[in-house]
């Protein structure tokens, strides 16, 4: 017979662990956002950091666009062609693409790229004691490894939206042009006379969130990994995962918050 305090239990560890984990990553998270106007600033840190986190991702984020655009105004067009509305086609790929597309797509590819980048990287430092030299020189691992990393993925990722918007819109342009036998006046007119600056603006917040999600999930579990290549490689996974999970649920509240009724 299956006691009652046993069916509790198995319901209470598992939740209480997720809460204890919560509350150390939202600790976490404060503990960078304390310490990025604090002295020192790692200027050389930041810099490779953002031209890691921004240059380099720019090709996945363009690619993701131009074809996310493309296959957003074939299926656009397959669908208003039931209701004669082919002619939305232009006003809803740019307002997806403004809105949703182009931040979460964004944000989930730059997720796989740098989040288990930044996991790999500080979680074989901490396995070959190089976060155990940091603190033995009186270098804060925090200040150095997390704050020049998220503070470089926060400001990076709008301008990766907001160029994947740019080159999404130009895919389905391409897409309505040479398949779908739009004139490209027309369209180009359309997708001007839809978009409103709050459609890009609440893009780029958006993205700003995500990068810094990207970023903090990547530092906390590369610094919490555990010691050898088994547990670099479950810090890595773990913080794609996290990342892309957090990013989807922080795309719902934030439409939520700008978009509702």
């Amino acid at each position: 017979m299956i006691r009652p305090t046993a069916v509790l239990a198995s319901i209470g560890r598992p939740t209480l662990a997720a809460l204890a984990t919560i509350g150390r990553v939202s600790r976490f998270a404060a503990s960078v956002l304390g310490h990025i106007p604090r002295p020192p600033f790692y200027l050389r840190e930041f810099g490779q950091s953002l031209l890691h986190i921004g240059w380099y991702s720019l090709p996945v984020v363009g690619l993701t666009a131009i074809f996310t655009g493309g296959a957003l105004a074939l299926q656009i067009y397959a669908g208003g062609s039931r209701f004669n509305a082919e002619a939305v086609v232009p006003s809803i790929v740019a307002i997806g693409m403004a809105r949703e597309l182009g931040p979460v797509l964004g944000g989930l590819m730059v997720a796989a790229r740098v989040a288990s980048s930044i996991a790999a990287e500080i979680g074989t430092m901490k396995v070959t004691e190089q976060i155990d030299a940091l603190v033995t020189l009186s270098t804060n691992p925090l200040k150095y490894l997390a704050v020049p990393r998220v503070l470089a993925a926060t400001l990076s990722m709008p301008v990766l939206v907001a160029t994947g918007d740019a080159i999404g819109i130009m895919g389905g342009w391409l897409v309505g042009i040479s398949r779908l036998d739009f004139n490209s006046a027309v369209y180009l007119k359309n997708t001007a006379d839809f978009l409103e600056p709050w459609d890009v603006g609440s893009g780029l917040v958006k993205g700003a969130v995500f990068g810094f999600i990207v970023a903090v999930m990547g530092c906390y579990h590369g610094m919490n990994s555990a010691r050898g290549a088994q547990g670099v490689g479950r810090a890595t996974k773990a913080a794609v995962v996290s990342a892309s999970v957090l990013i989807l649920a922080a795309n719902y509240l934030l439409t939520e918050l700008f978009f509702s009724a």
